[in-house]
């Protein structure tokens, strides 16, 4: 039996003990996080730490009515386990007395029970780590290798067991050249494919030799610009940030009220909430199953927005599984017609921008947002990348950079997984093209 077939089993069993020790009128729900991660750290393309993480959570919340308390333990496999959650149950139970109604509780009554369970088709840690130092062999590789499954597990007292697991990896990392100057990059997926490794690195080599030559300063004014799939992903977070969120838009707080009430980006722009091709479970912690995919803008116009439980009661509006956030946790953005080889071809003169970074809206209801240019962005004339850039700030709208400005989507698009790990590996991700402008405001 494999130890991902006993956290399965285990937690089932937790569940079914939490029932039968349910009073006259009480209810529960049970949300479970876990995995066992490799984590290694490189510098100067060698191994500088390793470690692994393997680790269970478990939130036991009961219900009575619109009275609710929760509390998360740590869970070990054993039998203990059982006790442990027996105990929490009573103390849970004894705080009950005290708690306040929430009159916007609501969670899920219709059983909807699943699992998904993708086959880990991961090599060895080991394997991926001599490919990386391989592949980095001569350079100053720096950065985090984040790989190995997460599960998650969902239960309540009408019946209801969801299950979720996948195997996944995530390399964020640099190529440092000199100074304050060094290439980012990044990838993550299900499966490792060592060749490309070698030529994302080969290619950060490239770029880190163009970083040697004299830096190019640029007045403030409009330039034509050429986003890589990672720039746009800075820009794609902010506009998650409370941009499609039901509660934001009905209370007059999201950036896109001028989107809801007619407005519109290019034809070209549509994006969704895809969690069918993201990292994240089909299930969320109130019980309620996500669709496949959410359009959230069609052809440049609204076409949806995410809607979680407290607020679909709030509402009176039917939830379409959405976090307490309301962000999007797998952000998709359909490509367009440009060949991502052909980019700095179809850029010609103007900025060819890797990174963004510190980001904010410097104009929420008007979707004006500013940020800096970061790592490895350069000054390209007659699609020939001829030096790096100085850091610049960029000032600008949303309804410019997806809309009159917007030139050309790349093809392709690419797999962006959120390398953060505090407290647990992140199951967000993005999928975004590249993003050709013929204008983009630097400011400083």
């Amino acid at each position: 039996m494999s130890m991902h077939q006993d956290n399965r089993q285990h937690f089932y069993a937790l569940a079914d003990q939490v029932t039968s020790q349910l009073h006259a009128g009480e209810g529960f729900t049970l949300w479970l996080q876990g995995e066992t991660s490799d984590f290694v750290r490189f510098n100067r393309g060698l191994v500088r730490q390793a470690g692994q993480v393997a680790q269970v959570y478990l939130t036991i919340r009961l219900v009575q009515g619109q009275k609710h308390i929760s509390q998360r333990v740590v869970l070990t496999g054993q039998a203990e386990d059982a006790e442990q959650v027996s105990a929490v149950l009573l103390d849970l139970r004894a705080a009950l007395v005290d708690a306040a109604q929430d009159p916007h509780l609501l969670l899920a009554e219709t059983v909807n029970s699943t699992e998904s369970i993708q086959p880990n088709q991961l090599p060895p840690t080991e394997q991926i780590v001599e490919d990386i130092i391989a592949a980095a062999a001569g350079s100053d590789v720096v950065g985090i290798l984040a790989a190995g499954p997460v599960f998650f597990g969902f239960a309540n007292h009408y019946g209801q067991r969801n299950w979720h697991e996948t195997a996944s990896w995530n390399f964020d990392w640099s190529l440092y050249s000199h100074g304050d100057k060094a290439v980012k990059r990044g990838g993550a997926g299900f499966v490792w494919n060592a060749a490309a490794i070698r030529a994302n690195i080969a290619a950060a080599r490239t770029q880190a030799e163009l970083l040697s030559r004299p830096a190019h300063s640029l007045a403030p004014g409009g330039y034509r610009a050429y986003l890589t799939p990672s720039a746009l992903g800075e820009i794609a977070a902010l506009l998650n940030w409370g941009g499609f969120s039901e509660k934001s838009l009905r209370t007059k707080r999201s950036s896109l009220l001028k989107l809801a009430e007619g407005a519109a980006f290019s034809p070209s722009v549509s994006m969704a909430d895809d969690s069918a091709g993201g990292l994240e479970p089909s299930f969320q912690q109130e019980g309620f199953i996500k669709p496949a995919r959410i359009p959230l803008v069609a052809e440049g116009r609204l076409a949806g927005s995410l809607v979680s439980p407290r607020t679909a009661r709030e509402y009176d509006i039917p939830s379409n599984g959405a976090s307490a956030q309301e962000g999007s946790e797998s952000f998709s953005m359909a490509g367009g017609d440009l060949p991502q080889a052909d980019a700095l071809k179809a850029l010609g003169t103007g900025l060819y921008i890797s990174n963004l970074w510190y980001l904010n809206f410097s104009d929420r209801p008007a979707a004006r947002i500013t940020g800096m240019t970061r790592f490895a962005c350069f000054w390209v004339e007659n699609g020939e990348i001829v030096a790096p850039l100085n850091v610049m700030r960029f000032d600008d709208s949303l309804y410019r950079i997806f809309g009159s400005e917007l030139e050309a989507l790349t093809r392709e698009t690419e797999f962006l997984a959120d390398a953060g790990s505090y407290g647990h590996r992140s199951s967000a991700s993005q999928r975004l093209p590249g993003l050709l402008l013929k204008d983009l405001k630097l400011v400083l």
